[in-house]
């Protein structure tokens, strides 16, 4: 409760130019908590900074230069850690916990100085926080503010439940998601761009208690939100894979989603079934969620151009059944022999209607945006 109170303050101050000098006892307590999270990170992305020597001897009482030495080569370490990589940390380490997650979020907290870097760290930490520590089975309408506020204590401690009228741009934002039907549409749809431009134009205020809650609220639905269409999508993909086996293709072209001009569907498949596991992963990486949106474009396009193509034919058949009883009676009618005729006028146009139709649906879907980094997301001035 005693950190609960503490971290409630400095949240509430940290909206302001300037607070309380921190106690060297606490900075060196934070910095020892920190210094194997650091320290590991450092090795994984080969940060290249020096070790800080102070940290790695541990001392229990340091001397003030030791306290200042151990608090710049956390800053320095924060300048060079990303917000994709605490991502990426978090997956494969065992070090950040629920507990090292409230510690590092009091330390982005504590800052004097606030860049738009740490922002998006705290961001992402209280979102990740609040979804480690909510149980599976909450829906979207069980999460509102008091729900979060509440998951939210052992870090801010109590908030207040008033919040201002500029943060209801959240709710509009989750609903226009929540419009959306595909991974394709939430992402370069605007939607994204919403949520952004809310954090962005929150400034110094996104550090009041209650704009941490709703935020770290928006962050969790979205999320959901995001993998909800995700799966979707993927499902979708799998469920057009087998119809184009049921009409016998085995290849289709997948160059626009950085695969071959004829890809095997079996193998497509199996991707597909990776990146299920692999996409378990909060926000992966940009590249295979774009080309999980270029290959849904793909499969769409060779079902529609299947559909095309069987229309065509169809529609050729049924003119050359109708057309040998024209022709033999006409035969007949001069006393001459019937032959089969040639495709005629009507068969034709046909043709190129179904060819017009496959070349729109073409153009409209290589139409489709290519770029999307979600790692950028969180990261408005950067940009995800």
């Amino acid at each position: 409760m005693t950190r609960s109170k503490r971290s409630s303050s400095q949240t509430s101050s940290s909206a302001q130019p300037s607070g309380p000098t921190p106690d060297p006892a606490a900075i060196w307590s934070s910095a020892r908590r920190l210094h194997p999270i650091y320290a590991q990170l450092a090795r994984e992305f080969v940060i290249d900074l020096p070790a800080c020597v102070d940290l790695e001897t541990a001392v229990d009482t340091p001397g003030s230069e030791s306290v200042e030495r151990a608090q710049q080569w956390l800053n320095d370490m924060d300048e060079k850690i990303q917000v994709h990589q605490l991502r990426q940390f978090l997956q494969n380490s065992s070090l950040l916990d629920s507990q090292a997650l409230v510690i590092l979020v009091q330390h982005f907290l504590a800052k004097a100085t606030k860049t738009v870097s740490v922002r998006d760290k705290v961001d992402f930490l209280l979102v990740q926080y609040f979804s480690q520590s909510s149980p599976t089975e909450l829906d979207d309408s069980g999460a509102d503010l008091a729900y979060v506020a509440q998951g939210l204590e052992p870090v801010l401690g109590k908030v207040e439940l008033k919040a201002p009228v500029w943060l209801n741009a959240l709710d509009r934002t989750l609903d226009a998601a929540r419009r959306c039907r595909s991974l394709d549409e939430l992402l370069h749809g605007g939607v994204l761009d919403q949520g952004r431009k809310a954090k962005m134009q929150a400034g110094d205020l996104f550090y009041l208690p209650i704009a941490l809650v709703a935020f770290t609220r928006f962050g969790y639905l979205m999320r959901r939100i995001f993998f909800r269409l995700m799966l979707a999508d993927l499902n979708s993909i799998l469920d057009g894979l087998t119809e184009l086996e049921k009409e016998g293709v085995e290849t289709i072209d997948c160059r626009r989603a950085q695969f071959s001009e004829q890809e095997p569907i079996i193998r497509l498949r199996m991707i597909c079934q990776s990146w299920k596991v692999m996409f378990q992963a909060e926000y992966s990486s940009g590249q295979p969620l774009r080309m999980l949106v270029d290959l849904k474009a793909s499969v769409d396009a060779a079902l529609g151009l299947g559909s095309a193509a069987r229309a065509g034919k169809e529609a050729a058949r049924t003119a050359s059944q109708n057309a040998k009883p024209r022709a033999a009676a006409a035969a007949a009618g001069a006393g001459g022999n019937a032959t089969s005729p040639e495709p005629g006028e009507g068969q034709q146009s046909l043709a190129n209607s179904a060819t017009e139709d496959a070349d729109a649906r073409e153009l409209e879907i290589s139409a489709t945006p290519q770029e999307w980094n979600p790692d950028a997301d969180s990261q408005p001035d950067k940009e995800k």
